[in-house]
C-alpha cells in the first residue's frame, strides 16, 4: 500500500467518524426542541475544526510511522487524487445546488448549514472511496 493511498483510508475514516458524533450531539435536539432553537452552531464548527486537526495529526503519525514512504508520489498517485477530486467535485456541486434551493426556499439555517456539512461530507467520502477503489482495482 502506497504512502498516498494510507492518507485516503485515514481522510475516509475521519470523514466517516467525526460526523457521527455531531449526529450523536444534534439528533437528540431534533425531536424535543423547535428547529429555530436547536443548538447546532457551536457543535458544528467545533466537529468541523476537530475533523481538520484529526486529519493533520493522523497524517503527521502515518510520516512519523513510515518515513520512507511519506514523500513518495508517483504518476498513478497523481492521477488516482485527480480522478478522485473530480468525484468529489461533482458530488459537491451537486450539494451546493440543493443547499442553493434550500436558501431560495426560505428553510430555516439549520437546515441549511446541516444540508451545507452533509453536501461536504459526502464529497468527502465519495472521493476517498473512487479513490480507494482506484488504489485497489485500477481505473
Amino acid at each position: 500500500m502506497s504512502f498516498e493511498e494510507k492518507r485516503v483510508w485515514i481522510y475516509a475514516a475521519i470523514a466517516a467518524g467525526v460526523p457521527v458524533v455531531y449526529l450523536a450531539i444534534v439528533l437528540p435536539q431534533v425531536a424535543q426542541t423547535p428547529i429555530s432553537e436547536i443548538a447546532y452552531v457551536r457543535p458544528l464548527l467545533t466537529i468541523i475544526g476537530v475533523a481538520m486537526a484529526a486529519n493533520i495529526v493522523a497524517n503527521i503519525v502515518a510520516g512519523m510511522l513510515w518515513p520512507r514512504d511519506a514523500n513518495k508520489k508517483d504518476e498513478r498517485d497523481t492521477d488516482i487524487h485527480r480522478y478522485g477530486q473530480r468525484t468529489e467535485y461533482y458530488v459537491l456541486a451537486i450539494g451546493a445546488l440543493g443547499v442553493f434551493v434550500l436558501t431560495l426556499a426560505e428553510f430555516e439555517h439549520f437546515w441549511i448549514a446541516n444540508a451545507l456539512y452533509l453536501s461536504f461530507v459526502l464529497s468527502a467520502l465519495s472521493s476517498s472511496i473512487v479513490k480507494i477503489v482506484a488504489y485497489r482495482r485500477g481505473f
